[in-house]
């Protein structure tokens, strides 16, 4: 059994973007965008319809997404929304944790969807006032999997410097590399899924006030799958690569390293009871529904998130855990399960326990 002291997630926090559309009105637009005809457009649009997703958020008004943009204009854009949303998600999360920016010292940030340097982190310390010696942690290639690895990480910092409090911020915005031009099923089903959006957590060792614990990590990556998911760049910007292998991919493993995890702090996998699950998409969230036998109301948090949100890459399973902080009471000493899916093809699990 392990004997890892517990740190605590006492806060969280989300936004998105001013812009909103239903899933209807993404169909029709994306119906004029794409180059295609008579069956495949049919069968497109079907994917839209059949992605149990209701809403997005975006940075663009829905009648402007797909509009070609070069790489230095889309560069420019992330640069200033990213730096908006985090500097918003991330003075919430901090006023709900009652905390001063320089209570901080360590800044953990996630995205996938753009590339600026110096990172986000570093306009977010003269924009809310973070120390000068704040410590500093960008994470940029590990996509959909980056909220929950910065989540561990900062699990591990808290472990050797249990005085410390860290923030993590994931911000992402896939809405500006939506490929018009691409009509490869990976881009298709990224076009089908994905939505803008920010989140951020505040950690700490201190575990004085009820809540979530972390109790271990474990991270895994997937044999012979490094294909499996990612992007590539072009001059245009983000490619999406995905594979419809990945659910079986994930079935394959995913009973193994749920009882691991489970096994580190003395447990068994039905002692779990609590799941937040990346809405990656609703294949992959009913593939480990069906492989850990979890019943709907497990994960109902995940598929409400998918539903209202899409896929918001780094941020969904941040997104996820805020609705059961705010919207669930699980009973003190319930377990749980936090998992996210990336490239690499890459596993983060986390084990919490609710006090």
């Amino acid at each position: 059994m392990s004997t890892t002291a517990p740190t605590a997630i006492v806060a969280t926090a989300t936004a998105v973007p001013a812009h909103s559309a239903r899933q209807p009105e993404v169909t029709r637009v994306l119906r004029r965008l794409f180059p295609l005809h008579g069956r495949r457009m049919d069968a497109v649009m079907a994917l839209f319809e059949n992605a149990q997703i209701d809403n997005r958020y975006s940075v663009y008004p829905v009648e402007e997404i797909g509009v070609r943009k070069s790489l230095t204009e889309t560069t420019r854009e992330y640069r200033r929304h990213a730096t908006a949303l985090a500097r918003e998600v991330a003075a919430r999360a901090l006023a709900d944790a009652r905390l001063a920016a320089d209570d901080i010292d360590l800044i953990i940030t996630t995205s996938c969807t753009g590339v600026m340097i110096p990172s986000v982190d570093a306009y977010l310390v003269d924009a809310l006032g973070f120390r000068r010696d704040v410590r500093r942690l960008p994470i940029t290639e590990l996509g959909c999997v980056g909220g929950a690895s910065a989540l561990a990480r900062a699990h591990d910092f808290l472990r050797g410097f249990p005085d410390a409090r860290v923030l993590v911020v994931a911000v992402e915005l896939p809405s500006l590399s939506l490929q018009r031009d691409d009509t490869t099923p990976a881009n298709l089903v990224a076009s089908a899924l994905f939505g803008d959006g920010a989140a951020a957590a505040v950690l700490t060792a201190r575990g004085d006030r009820p809540g979530v614990h972390v109790l271990e990590t474990l991270s895994h990556i997937f044999p012979n799958s490094t294909g499996a998911l990612g992007f590539d760049l072009h001059e245009d910007g983000f490619h999406s690569v995905i594979s419809k292998d990945i659910p079986a991919i994930l079935k394959g493993e995913i009973v193994a390293l749920v009882d691991r995890l489970a096994a580190r702090a003395g447990l068994t996998r039905d002692q779990l009871t609590c799941f937040l699950l990346h809405p990656g998409g609703k294949k992959i969230l009913g593939a480990v529904e069906d492989e850990l036998g979890l019943a709907r109301e497990a994960t109902q948090p995940s598929w409400d998130v998918l539903r209202a949100y899409g896929n918001q890459s780094s941020a969904s399973v941040l997104f996820v855990l805020h609705e059961w902080l705010t919207r669930r009471e699980p009973p003190a000493g319930s377990h749980g399960l936090l998992a996210a899916f990336g490239p690499g093809l890459t596993a983060e699990l986390l084990l919490l326990q609710w006090s």
